[in-house]
């Protein structure tokens, strides 16, 4: 029997790439036999990035939340890299603000680059693969979609906003051969979380003494979730939303 968790001859699109989740599961598709272009705004992390994942890396500086610039360039790295089997909606900004203080440009802001460049980003992808007829997209939703948590209102709204479009979307898009799931991380070790959490131990304490395994997740740890996603394994599953966590969203 083939292995039907390879991702051999597979290319992947990872927005948001370079770093933490992002580069975890570029990490693990890569090992999984795939090749992977990422993006993001910084091409100096995006370079970096790519001189650690190795040869079957790539990249693409891109901003999803300049809505305009992204027809463009995913048809760019269709035409010049290569048919994208994958994408992973993994770009994303927070900001931890009391609700009250929040300003409408700030809400707007996290909720651009959260939900509407994703959408876009999807949409632009799903018609090159509608052509195919086959496709596999992740995105990535969060606890924050699942239970309140204070302080991230932007954030919290927008990752809820994904979860509720992954689900249209595997409706919309199944009869075309493309599967959509999501993957809900926990508390991962990331710099967006070390900076949200690190500056606020009760917070932190509060995170881990929910998680019934008691610790945080590693990037890799996204990644294998990812990769089982995205492969033959996971050929009749779409639609769901699949939390990496350590327990936490069932934690007391």
């Amino acid at each position: 029997m083939k292995n039907m968790f390879s991702l051999e001859g597979r290319r992947a699109l990872v927005t948001g790439g370079g770093t933490g989740i992002g580069f975890g599961i570029s990490k693990a598709f890569i090992e999984a036999g795939a090749k992977v272009m990422i993006t993001g705004r910084r091409e100096e992390v995006l370079k970096s990035a790519v001189a650690d994942l190795g040869p079957n890396a790539s990249y693409a500086v891109g901003d999803v939340a300049d809505l305009p610039t992204l027809p463009g360039l995913v048809k760019g790295i269709e035409e010049d890299w290569g048919p994208i089997d994958i994408l992973v909606n993994n770009a994303g900004i927070n900001m931890k603000k009391t609700a009250l203080e929040v300003t409408d440009e700030e809400f707007q802001r996290i909720v651009q680059t959260n939900l509407n460049g994703l959408f876009a980003v999807t949409r632009e992808v799903g018609r090159f693969m509608q052509g195919r007829g086959r496709g596999s997209i992740i995105n990535i939703t969060s606890m924050a979609a699942m239970y309140g948590l204070p302080l991230v209102a932007g954030y919290a709204s927008s990752k809820t906003a994904v979860l509720g479009l992954t689900r249209t979307l595997a409706s919309d898009l199944a009869p075309l051969g493309i599967r959509v799931n999501a993957i809900a991380p926990g508390f991962i070790e990331s710099e967006m979380t070390r900076k949200a959490l690190d500056a606020d131990p009760v917070r932190k304490g509060k995170a881990l003494g929910r998680t019934p395994m008691g610790k945080m997740g590693q990037p890799e740890d996204i990644g294998l979730a990812a990769v089982y996603l995205a492969s033959d394994a996971a050929k009749f599953v779409t639609g769901v939303n699949l939390p990496i966590d350590g327990g936490n969203s069932i934690g007391f």
